[in-house]
């Protein structure tokens, strides 16, 4: 797991930002905190416990208070605010800029934004955006396809069919995410989404005949750019002397980045239709989530008898 930063512009791109001061610091400036900060505090002069590597953010109020500073006072308090370094500063509503912001804008290196969004839709949305592009992520070698609406992550040895098995399934009107490598990010505490590497995005192996391209074989509604994963099924060549789960009373799951996630056991061999399989297994975890579970239901039912 590695930690990720994110430009300054791809922010302004993202979000059509202009830029009123510093156009030249762009290139050297990036964000990595999730942390967003409406100097409110500090503009009157308190200044412990600031976060230096948050994007700061001002609205009406925070200007309605410049006004009533003498130039000279907002100089030195701008002065005083700038000069404990962060990224950027973002000015919401398309509100005025004083003179002043130039000035220290300048002299500590510090580009100065401007968006016509009002100010809490902008922090909804940028707080969203840096949840997405700094969530902690991980590599995994796996197959990620949507199959009912379920995020389903194939995992397994090289060679065991992964990427037969999804050809199968977006034959079947289902829809590739990732093949072979899975980029997966934890959005929040109960949530990963994957997606595949930009460079092998939409491509899938498949051996004898080499690379293809799954958008422009089957269609735009072939593939998905991202895909919340709900279910890790594990394809494993099949082992004579090794019990297999037959009933599923027994809830088993997949640690990812600290996320626990349903997972299941399929053995692989020779005449087996994997795609009829993995789609069973996508409506099966659905309905558990809708808290219907029909192992658990069978078992009631001998009980019963």
């Amino acid at each position: 797991m590695e930690n990720y930063g994110v430009t300054l512009r791809e922010i302004i791109k993202e979000f059509n930002l202009s830029v009123i001061y510093g156009k030249e610091f762009l290139d050297d400036v990036s964000v990595f905190s999730l942390e967003i900060n409406r100097p409110g505090l500090q503009f009157t002069g308190y200044l412990d416990y600031f976060g230096s590597d948050r994007i700061q953010i001002i609205g009406k109020g925070e200007v309605e208070y410049l006004k009533t500073l003498t130039a000279q006072e907002r100089l030195t308090m701008l002065d005083n605010f700038f000069k404990c370094g962060f990224p950027c500063l973002i000015v919401c509503r398309n509100l005025p800029v004083f003179e002043e912001f130039g000035i220290v804008s300048e002299k500590y290196k510090t580009p100065i934004l401007s968006t016509d969004d009002v100010t809490s839709n902008f922090l909804s949305g940028i707080i969203r955006f840096l949840n997405v592009k700094l969530a902690p992520r991980m590599s995994m070698h796996a197959t990620l396809v949507e199959v009912y609406g379920e995020g389903i992550l194939l995992a397994g040895k090289s060679g065991i069919g992964k990427s037969e098995t999804t050809l199968e399934l977006i034959k079947r009107g289902h829809r590739l995410v990732a093949d072979d490598q899975v980029e997966i990010s934890k959005v929040s505490d109960k949530t990963l989404v994957g997606t595949a590497p930009e460079i092998i995005r939409h491509m899938m192996e498949i051996r004898g005949i080499g690379f293809i391209d799954i958008k422009y074989l089957f269609g735009v509604g072939s593939v998905k750019l991202t895909e919340n994963i709900r279910l890790v099924i594990n394809l494993e060549t099949w082992q004579a002397d090794k019990e297999y789960d037959r009933v599923g009373l027994e809830d088993n799951y997949t640690d990812i980045l600290g996320i626990k996630v349903p997972s299941i056991t399929v053995p692989v061999r020779p005449g087996k239709n994997l795609a009829v399989i993995v789609e069973v297994a996508a409506m099966n975890n659905r309905q558990k989530l809708m808290g219907y579970n029909a192992a658990q239901a069978l078992n009631d039912r001998v009980f019963k008898a």
